[in-house]
């Protein structure tokens, strides 16, 4: 009997959003733990090296439906398991990317997120510089070819990284060819059906968190 049964399902519907956050610091700590053949590691040790309190990290790693041994913790690599099961990073989700500029580019060459299971199969753009060319190993392809590239395709997961006037449009044309995930590099706000998940991020407002808790 081991501390996480791999053919049990979780409830994902149970676990925060901050917890969900947390989970990916977990799985950076322990797969470097696992590199250097550590076997068994405490919610202790993984508090301490991520500045948390050891009864917030056992809360959140309960979620995944892996169970500590008492006073020895929990074995490193059925951890992996469990938190890759839980943030379904053992499967691979193909997605797109809309307007690969500056930081599309580099999303597109983020060298985590194939490792996660998150693979890019193609971008789409406007600028005939960029249309038929392969940034990060992704092929680029004119907006105008969409609908024909996308439809029918096992692809729920798109990146948005387009100038704000443009951000509504492309994600209604997402949103019509059956994308159900829509990660919003934007300052625009999509309206969009109930069941689409939209997770936006704010590059300047944490820029601005910093620059003002750090006294710049």
């Amino acid at each position: 009997m081991t501390g996480f049964d791999k053919w049990k399902e979780v409830d994902r519907g149970l676990a925060s959003s901050p917890t969900i956050r947390r989970l990916p610091s977990y799985l950076h700590v322990v797969r470097l733990m696992a590199k250097e053949d550590i076997e068994v590691v405490s919610g202790t040790v993984i508090a301490r090296e991520l500045g948390l309190e050891p009864i917030q990290v056992r809360k959140d790693l309960s979620v995944t439906g892996i169970v500590g041994k008492p006073r020895v913790g929990y074995v490193v690599l059925e951890l992996i398991d469990a938190l890759e099961n839980f943030l379904r990073w053992n499967i691979v989700h193909d997605a797109i990317l809309i307007g690969p500029g500056n930081l599309g580019s580099a999303l597109l060459g983020y060298k985590a997120f194939p490792k996660n299971g998150l693979n890019f199969v193609g971008a789409f753009d406007t600028n005939t510089d960029k249309i038929g060319k392969i940034i990060n190993g992704v092929q680029v392809y004119s907006m105008d070819k969409l609908e024909e590239e996308v439809s029918g395709k096992d692809i729920k997961i798109a990146v948005l990284t387009v100038p704000n006037r443009y951000a509504q449009e492309a994600a209604e044309r997402l949103v019509s060819l059956g994308i159900t995930a829509l990660w919003n590099f934007t300052n625009v706000r999509l309206r969009v059906p109930e069941n689409v998940t939209v997770r936006r991020e704010d590059l300047s407002s944490g820029y601005a968190v910093l620059s003002v808790t750090s006294g710049l």
